[in-house]
């Protein structure tokens, strides 16, 4: 289990709401048709709670869940999640040093360290089972501008690793959609998903010109999303991925409950709605869309 479980809840808050129920919610309706949830992190505790990655997958598919991708978050997660991906045919992994953890690394232990963590991401990169290099980016709502320039740093050379294995970097932008462009256009980015879409309609635009993929998490439920939900209305189906980024982010009406896979439905169901389309348009859009960038799960 990763021991840094505090650390990284604290940088996933959004949308996390103070009060914590403590249990997993009841299973949805099981979907018609079948689709992949195209972020998670079944290596992060919710606290006290955990669910095991057998009854994880098994809950998943008692609703149409059929795959995961396993993302890391450093080099130990990453490792975990190539080593999981391994042991579970329906997993396939993501790699890389988040984006607020390279300016730790590059502060607490020097500059150095944090070529030699991209260095051994770079590495785990070549792995077959690892489907996207991720989940990197830029963070302005936590990392100060005395770490802006390393997690900067990072984010290129993580795009030079996925350009580098032709394969998507999975992107995590908080507070600095200008500044991730600006990046992903230097470094000439080919595949682009960008991880727990937190724009607007116009910056969804902007990405769907690029031709990259906006990945929604179940935050485009929540009541103040209504920018989510807005740039739902403008994306169009060969661009768009279901996501948890459990065990956060939990969809209505179950916010502040932990969070898992089999939660999905009720992310599509919202989904459907914003981009005008039945539940089985979006499930088998989002299922084609994540086998045309991770592969198959099997």
């Amino acid at each position: 289990m990763n021991n840094k479980k505090e650390e990284l809840r604290a940088r996933k808050d959004f949308g996390v709401t103070n009060t914590k129920k403590r249990e997993y919610p009841p299973l949805p309706e099981k979907l018609n048709q079948t689709t992949i949830d195209a972020h998670c992190h079944l290596d992060i505790e919710d606290n006290d709670i955990w669910i095991s990655v057998e009854d994880a997958l098994a809950k998943a598919a008692s609703v149409g869940i059929t795959g995961i991708v396993q993302v890391g978050v450093d080099v130990a997660s990453s490792k975990w999640a190539v080593k999981t991906a391994k042991e579970f045919k329906q997993i396939n992994a993501a790699v890389a040093i988040h984006p607020n953890e390279a300016p730790v690394i590059a502060l607490e232990k020097g500059e150095s360290a944090l070529d030699e963590a991209i260095a051994e991401i770079a590495l785990l990169a070549q792995e077959e089972v690892v489907r996207a290099i991720g989940e990197t980016g830029v963070d302005f709502f936590r990392t100060g501008d005395e770490g802006r320039e390393f997690q900067e740093k990072s984010f290129r050379k993580h795009i030079q690793i996925a350009n580098s294995v032709n394969k998507p970097v999975m992107v995590h932008d908080r507070d600095a959609h200008e500044d991730a462009l600006r990046i992903l256009d230097d470094e000439k980015a080919n595949m682009v998903i960008f991880h727990c879409f937190s724009g607007d309609a116009e910056f969804a635009q902007e990405i769907v010109k690029r031709n990259w993929v906006l990945s929604f998490a179940g935050t485009c439920t929540f009541k103040n999303a209504q920018n989510l939900r807005d740039a739902l209305k403008v994306t169009p189906l060969t661009n768009v991925l279901v996501e948890t980024d459990s065990p956060f982010l939990t969809p209505m009406p179950f916010r502040g409950s932990p969070n898992a896979s089999y939660m999905i439905p009720l992310t599509l169901e919202v989904m459907a709605k914003e981009m005008n389309v039945d539940l089985e348009t979006i499930t088998n859009a989002t299922r084609e869309n994540a086998i045309r960038l991770f592969g198959k799960f099997e």
